[in-house]
């Protein structure tokens, strides 16, 4: 952000660039110029057909002539200092944008916010808000000698539990559950074995007939 004085006294466009480019903030008003394309889309026919990126932000308390002077500059945008918006410091959520500050409306921002000793005096009981935290490194906080000496000792890692087996499908785990299943399924084993052995020895007898 920039805090500087730009009242100008007429409706002069040729004043305003040449303000800006003292101020090297023209180059931005000519990169958003350069961007101008068609939209994307079905804006186009819907009365939004041109993009462009956004330029300076000029900030001012009084319009002498300065709006007149700026509207018709690519990018640049306007507003008064008692309508200053969200959406227009910041678009997009983007924090960093290029604004222009009159002197004027430099100056009634502690009129209409205040400041940490007093609240505002053009809105009616408000206060400013203030943080909660007086220092806001968390992590010098966390790793400082006298948090960490409160802590608990780190715990030992816990060994990472196996997978549970399916005790119908996983005979060890059947027979983990129950030992006697190793005795029932291998009496069924050796039935089987037994059943087909009878079974090979009778065929055998008919096709010796």
């Amino acid at each position: 952000q920039l805090a500087c004085p730009l009242d100008l006294g007429c409706h002069s466009v040729k004043k305003a660039i040449a303000a800006l480019k003292t101020l090297n903030a023209f180059e931005d008003v000519e990169r958003s110029k350069d961007s101008k394309t068609i939209r994307a889309g079905k804006g186009k026919a819907r009365n939004r057909r041109y993009v462009l990126r956004r330029g300076p932000l000029v900030v001012y308390a009084q319009n002498d002539g300065l709006v007149e002077a700026l509207r018709n500059l690519p990018g640049v945008d306007l507003l008064q200092v008692d309508r200053l918006n969200l959406l227009r410091l910041a678009p997009g959520g983007h924090v960093g944008r290029f604004i222009i500050w009159t002197q004027a409306a430099f100056e009634s921002l502690d009129k209409i916010f205040g400041d940490l000793t007093q609240g505002s005096s053009a809105k009616a009981g408000y206060i400013m808000p203030r943080p909660i935290m007086a220092n806001t490194d968390v992590a010098g906080l966390i790793n400082s000698t006298e948090i960490q000496q409160k802590l608990r000792k780190k715990k030992a890692g816990n060994p990472r539990s196996g997978i549970k087996a399916n005790p119908l499908r996983n005979v060890a785990a059947l027979v983990k559950l129950n030992p006697y299943a190793a005795v029932t399924r291998r009496s069924a084993i050796k039935a089987q074995i037994r059943a087909a052995e009878k079974k090979a020895q009778v065929v055998a007898a008919k096709r010796a007939q």
